[in-house]
């Protein structure tokens, strides 16, 4: 069964939609969607050295993407100003991973691949590493759930309650961390935080509570993943891009949906 590759693409998309939908409603709620930009972009450079080394492209996504997010959660609490911050991480990040890719003599490297997702191209051993990374992801999410809820909507309450802020955080960015690991083969660096967000984003005009967002985030996620590819393979459109695009269409049809609901 897993020799067709539109199976393949497919599970690797609803696996991709597990492992984001939960993580994405944090992204969401805490308003950290150039954090998981300066992550992602910080991939490419990761994907380099991995390949400079002769390692796998996962663990050195994987490295890089938890060192870059380390270091904006270091360097945000010195004082520096976040956006700024974000802004010359993610852009340098990237640029330094593209000049990277350029010195790697005698290597193919199709990097728009990378850049924005090569879902039909997924292997089994693909496969395998997107499921592990995802039931990896929403396990951590649920052992973590009412912390990280907590930490999110009131910091003080956390603090009450026992809880370190910081410490949810730091989960919170090697949550971000694995599922862009996962991700860059399926939708690229270039296209991962629209993922992340936009089926949390989606889910939000239609949930009453976290729960709920957080499930309707991975059913619409699942839903632009099947879509796109159906989409992409109709009409032979890049699928990433496409899968995004399916995704926004979802948004804007939430948001009219929740807005007639209101009225």
């Amino acid at each position: 069964m897993l020799d067709d590759f539109l199976i393949r693409a497919t599970l690797a998309g609803i696996g991709v939609a597990l492992a984001a939908a939960p993580l994405g409603c944090f992204v969401v709620w805490r308003r950290m969607a150039y954090f998981g930009d300066a992550t992602s972009h910080a991939a490419i450079l990761g994907v380099a050295l991995s390949l400079a080394l002769s390692t796998s492209v996962f663990a050195g996504a994987l490295a890089v993407a938890l060192a870059m997010a380390l270091t904006v959660s270091t360097l945000s609490d010195r004082g520096f100003a976040m956006d700024t911050l974000l802004g010359v991480l993610a852009h340098s990040a990237l640029a330094f991973g593209l000049v990277a890719v350029s010195f790697l003599n005698g290597v193919r490297l199709d990097l728009n691949a990378y850049l924005f997702g090569d879902i039909l191209a997924v292997s089994r051993s693909d496969l395998a590493v997107i499921w592990g990374g995802a039931v990896l992801v929403v396990i951590l999410t649920l052992w973590r759930w009412s912390a990280l809820l907590t930490s999110t909507l009131n910091p003080d309450l956390a603090y009450a309650s026992g809880i370190d802020p910081k410490r949810e955080q730091l989960v919170l960015t090697v949550g971000l961390a694995v599922v862009v690991a996962v991700a860059i083969k399926v939708i690229g660096a270039l296209l991962i935080v629209a993922l992340l967000i936009i089926p949390a984003a989606s889910a939000r005009s239609l949930a009453r509570t976290p729960e709920t967002m957080a499930a309707f985030a991975a059913v619409l996620g699942a839903i632009s993943a099947l879509l796109g590819l159906r989409v992409s393979f109709q009409y032979d459109t890049p699928a990433g891009p496409t899968i995004v695009c399916v995704a926004a269409i979802i948004f804007l049809a939430s948001t009219i949906a929740g807005q007639l609901k209101k009225a």
